[in-house]
């Protein structure tokens, strides 16, 4: 594991390193949209998991903003905004090329409306990658 970042821990992950674990855990068990969920858009509905796992490794906030595409609202995307105000969005390709983020708005992710923690269950499969 590498520090690649300035205020990286020893030991810690880079960005880079979590951003590839993240891939690798994405599944239909941890998106919030599990029947539209495929291997050729693996980020689709995992906006709010990976949010949430960047924050865990990175701290800072989880943003949250409607999404617009097709003249209205479609659905609400996340990503987090770290410590350093640099924002990290792994999922935007979910939603293909024609599509806006409005402005963020103060609510909180619901990942867990299944009844299983979805970012749990993410988080394992990152921690799972990473010591591999």
């Amino acid at each position: 594991m590498g520090a690649d970042r300035p205020d990286a821990t020893p030991g810690q992950p880079s960005l880079e390193e979590v951003e590839a674990a993240l891939r690798a855990g994405w599944s239909a068990r941890t998106s919030d949209d599990p029947d539209e969920w495929t291997p050729d858009n693996p980020s689709r509905g995992q906006c709010a998991v990976t949010a949430l796992v960047v924050q865990h490794y990175f701290g800072g906030e989880v943003m949250i903003a409607p999404v617009i595409a097709g003249g209205g609202l479609d659905e609400f995307h996340c990503w987090t905004k770290l410590p350093s105000g640099e924002i990290v969005d792994f999922t935007t390709d979910q939603f293909g090329p024609a599509f806006a983020v409005g402005d963020p708005v103060d609510l909180v992710p619901i990942v867990d409306d299944t009844g299983e923690d979805r970012s749990m269950v993410l988080l394992q499969a990152v921690q799972r990658h990473l010591a591999s």
